[in-house]
């Protein structure tokens, strides 16, 4: 099967879906929209996938470009003749796909683009109607994100939701056994708005206050940076943080290794990726009561909720989790076996599979 995989960038995630799919047989063309300006992944495009050399790719997408974006896109789509296209987010990549006029189009809700962006604007809204409602199939990791699509215009009887998933061969269970000091919270989420980590930070400010045991790791960065580093600053706890950078796949691993809880402060999300990372590596994971982070995370089971945005409650649940730390131990069991039970890629990818054999037909693998 010949097909189009039309995106922002070039991240994590993306590498993993272009490797299912050269993997599963089938030709994949890969198209990005901003380019280098979304590349994060440090692996290379993997074998056997065509980098396809057009108008975009070169900057952040904007909405004065849309015509010479779209009618590119055409010529790309008239000079490989795909038997599918599969794109995503719905408001830029999915919406260009749909105003080329191809189909089956297979559109694919990042979390962000449902849970976040539709709201921006009327005309987002538009946008995300006009695409959902032409789109001949949909795919999201989370059940929220799926009935948001059928608020917006999908035929439900042409949804699939499965998780992304992960290697849970790479992403292994971390030996509880390992002998450490302090107490060591751990969150990697980007540090945007929408990600809540400067909740994070006042509610570390106000564990540190009484606990001088407790050490956080915060890996990568963001447009909040310097705010972040302030109010650790401001609190006086700067010194009790680990700011570990970028760090590749291959390592990261070892990161969540380190810790004994991971935290997700995210106001918005589909299924977490990282979030089912930390599962795979058995640690207890306390998140923001988010309907998406409600579907993975269940109090007193593989770890516990708080009120979103609420750093007093965030400060109050890593005390108690601190308090309980002899039964951490066996929270971190039933995280592993969420993530072996719902999030293992190479189940999950298959899904996806069968999603293109239904879409592709005679010509499907």
């Amino acid at each position: 099967m010949k097909l189009i995989y039309f995106t922002l960038g070039y991240s994590t995630h993306d590498y993993r879906f272009l490797k299912a799919i050269s993997d599963g047989g089938h030709e994949v063309h890969f198209v990005q929209l901003e380019g280098n300006q979304r590349q994060v992944e440090s692996r290379a495009v993997p074998e056997n996938v065509h980098q396809v050399i057009w108008q975009g790719g070169r900057e952040p997408f904007k909405w004065s470009n849309l015509i010479k974006l779209t009618l590119d896109f055409r010529r790309v789509v008239k000079e490989i003749q795909p038997d599918l296209i599969h794109a995503g987010p719905i408001q830029t990549c999915a919406f260009i796909a749909t105003l080329s006029g191809f189909r089956p189009l297979l559109t694919m809700s990042w979390g962000f683009d449902l849970m976040d962006d539709v709201h921006r604007n009327k005309w987002w809204e538009w946008v995300t109607r006009y695409t959902l409602e032409r789109s001949t199939f949909f795919i999201s990791d989370a059940n929220v994100t799926k009935d948001k699509a059928v608020v917006y215009g999908m035929n439900p009887e042409k949804t699939i939701v499965f998780p992304w998933g992960v290697d849970l061969d790479h992403y292994s269970m971390r030996n509880v056994n390992d002998a450490r000091e302090g107490f060591v919270l751990f969150c990697n989420r980007s540090w945007e708005t929408r990600y809540g980590v400067d909740v994070l930070a006042r509610a570390f400010v106000k564990v540190a206050q009484q606990r001088e045991d407790v050490r956080l790791i915060l890996l990568g960065g963001g447009s909040q940076g310097a705010a972040i580093r302030r109010i650790l600053q401001g609190g006086g706890v700067e010194d009790y943080v680990t700011f570990g950078g970028q760090v590749s796949q291959i390592d990261l691993p070892h990161w969540y290794h380190k810790a004994d809880l991971y935290i997700s402060p995210s106001h918005v999300d589909g299924s977490s990726v990282s979030l089912m990372e930390a599962l795979a590596c058995g640690l207890p994971c306390l998140v923001s009561d988010i309907p998406a982070n409600k579907e993975w995370v269940f109090d007193d089971d593989n770890g516990w909720l708080f009120r979103d945005g609420d750093a007093n409650d965030l400060a109050e649940k890593i005390l108690a989790a601190i308090a309980q730390r002899e039964k951490l131990p066996e929270i971190g069991r039933s995280s592993r076996r969420a993530a072996e039970m719902r999030a293992d890629w190479k189940k999950n990818a298959a899904a996806l599979m069968n999603v293109y054999r239904s879409l592709g037909g005679k010509n499907a693998q």
